[in-house]
């Protein structure tokens, strides 16, 4: 009778239970393996489950049994990249205005595409972004960051920063009467207490941080003006940070972004109107910048600039001084290109031109991997081939640490273990 009762159980609980299955396994081999910080000529990665397992010389790395192994020849194995400062709810300037993708276009619509742009995101090469504000969606970057995340929908590990905050008054569609209220870009807050209170509540609906507008056009002329007071952003970076959440900051004159610094962000965004005193700053306070060379790229031939043909405009020119001033400064540089302002899944493109404006291609590639991960908080999860942290992992032809174009040859997309393209 015994017998007959154990049996019984083992039946149930084989019929409730679902059955053990087997992590996957792989082995991949390109010609060269760039971890992050070096690249390792002829080594191999072992990937297990959703971590990497393993990397080095093939003689020295063991796999388990049953392991898939993935010939990758002509490439370089490396981390996913990390986009530092990207929209996957809004899509190029050139197609729709901004006034109008906040104003006209409907939710779910803006989410469609969203789903479209985080698929473009992944292929190119980019596992994980960092999405600098929802743009007048609310919390649709939260949601989208869910379905990613279940699997419902593919796309790149999302940090999202929801709808961000501004001062009042400072960050909406322009152009009507003062009677008219129309829908926000961000979160508006003032006051010591107010923007504690915005911040606390941007967290409880999912933010994996905060960012503010330190500044933005609302001057008597449409000039760029400081916004938040340098109380407001230190009371921010306090509620931010007791919840274990960075703040970083949209900043491009020197007093916004002098603020900012002193308030305690960790990323600076945009930066067009940088100084000397500004950039040793940043150096001392450890505060990294994320130049978004790209979009002004963008924007100013969309507004008629034939690049390689007319004359370089005054904005670009002074972005590039500002950047390279910066670099030699010895500024911790993040990619980020505003993606969104641009097209989605041409990420390389703020690469390259950090390059042409004076980086070394492996500075960038470090930028875009295990500088990002630092910078973001992410080291201990992404950003370099290492045992222990999740497999997401790219190849692409050739070295991109000579040639960073390279960086457009993706061959193999892998995210948490999963292999997205091959």
């Amino acid at each position: 009778m015994r017998a007959l009762l154990i049996a019984f159980v083992l039946v149930v609980n084989a019929a409730i239970l679902p059955a053990q299955t087997p992590l996957s396994a792989f082995v991949l081999q390109p010609d060269r393996v760039f971890d992050g910080e070096t690249m390792h000529p002829g080594w191999v990665v072992v990937v297990r489950g959703d971590r990497i397992l393993a990397a080095g010389p093939p003689a020295s790395t063991s796999a388990p049994g049953g392991a898939r192994t993935i010939a990758l020849p002509g490439t370089t194995l490396m981390p996913g990249l990390i986009e530092g400062h990207s929209h996957l709810l809004l899509h190029p300037y050139n197609e729709t205005p901004w006034n109008d993708q906040v104003l006209r276009e409907p939710l779910a619509l803006r989410v469609a595409r969203g789903v479209n742009h985080a698929l473009a995101t992944l292929m190119a090469g980019v596992t994980t972004v960092r999405d600098l504000g929802s743009e007048g969606a609310g919390y649709a970057d939260v949601g989208l960051r869910q379905a990613i995340n279940e699997g419902i929908v593919p796309g790149p590990r999302m940090l999202v920063a929801g709808p961000a905050m501004v001062v009042t008054g400072s960050y909406a569609p322009k152009g009507f009467a003062p009677e008219v209220t129309v829908p926000q870009g961000a979160e508006e807050a003032d006051g010591l207490d107010g923007v504690v209170r915005v911040a606390r509540g941007q967290i409880a609906r999912g933010v994996d941080f905060i960012k503010i507008y330190a500044d933005y056009r609302w001057g008597p002329n449409g000039e760029t003006r400081p916004g938040f007071t340098l109380g407001e952003i230190q009371r921010i970076a306090e509620a931010a940070n007791s919840s274990g959440r960075p703040v970083v900051a949209h900043a491009s004159s020197p007093e916004a972004m002098r603020r900012a610094i002193m308030g305690g962000v960790e990323t600076i965004e945009h930066g067009d109107e940088g100084t000397p005193e500004i950039w040793k700053l940043m150096v001392e306070k450890n505060v990294a910048y994320c130049p978004t060379i790209a979009a002004g790229d963008a924007t100013s031939q969309y507004a008629g600039w034939k690049k390689g043909v007319d004359p370089e405009p005054a904005r670009i020119t002074r972005k590039r001084e500002t950047f390279k001033a910066a670099l030699a400064a010895g500024v911790k540089m993040c990619f980020g290109g505003d993606v969104g302002v641009y097209a989605h899944g041409d990420n390389v493109r703020e690469l390259e031109l950090m390059v042409e404006w004076g980086m070394t291609p492996a500075a960038a590639l470090v930028a875009a991997t295990s500088g990002n991960a630092t910078y973001f908080r992410q080291a201990e999860r992404i950003g370099r081939v290492k045992p222990g942290l999740f497999a997401d992992l790219i190849a692409v032809t050739g070295d991109p640490s000579s040639k960073i174009a390279a960086l457009r040859g993706v061959k193999f997309v892998m995210k948490n273990g999963k292999v997205y393209k091959e």
